[in-house]
């Protein structure tokens, strides 16, 4: 893919107990850079995003899981909390799109647990990827090279570990976009 970010459309998908940072900070840096960042969710009322366990607050979505089309977005955000993605790899039309975005391609973001949803999806097999630790037998099960390292980048997957990724994390999605992503995997 090469499309300058400031034209580059972006998918979110999350439920209630997203790693807040992990939400919002990727989203508000993209955004800064002039991408268009749409956030998908199982309903439209406020979800409610997390750090140790505690509330931190709200984002309301812009549409349900079942109303986003891979074709209209240039890539997908997918980020961590425990109860998230293990919410979402239960919601069919979630499972479905990283599998679509996958198929096309496109650069596909994971951070923390949101990785998840990358072995629900089958698409881990034979990828270098990172996680929150707790996840990694999950995706050496699925048949990932797992490794432990700030950001993974290997083709259109890319993964991080943790909040303290999230500004190279968002810089390799954003080289990914921009058909630079062999800086972003140095």
């Amino acid at each position: 893919m090469t499309k300058p970010i400031d034209q580059a459309t972006i998918l979110i998908l999350a439920t209630d107990g997203f790693e807040y940072s992990e939400l919002t900070e990727p989203r508000k840096m993209l955004e800064e850079r002039g991408a268009t960042v749409t956030l998908a969710s199982p309903g439209l009322d406020p979800i409610e995003g997390e750090s140790g366990g505690e509330s931190k607050g709200t984002v309301t979505p812009d549409m349900t899981l079942d109303q986003p089309d891979e074709k209209d977005f240039d890539a997908l955000l997918l980020p961590g909390g425990q109860r998230n993605p293990d919410s979402l790899r239960l919601e069919k039309d979630a499972v479905a799109l990283v599998a679509a975005f996958a198929e096309a391609g496109k650069p596909i973001a994971a951070i923390c647990h949101g990785p998840w949803l990358l072995v629900e999806a089958d698409i881990v097999k034979g990828k270098t990827v990172t996680s929150w630790p707790s996840i990694r037998t999950d995706l050496r099960n699925a048949g990932a090279n797992v490794v432990d390292r700030e950001v993974a980048v290997d083709g259109n997957i890319i993964t991080s570990r943790k909040p303290d990724d999230i500004p190279a994390f968002t810089e390799a999605l954003i080289a990914s976009i921009e058909g630079t992503e062999q800086r972003a995997a140095a």
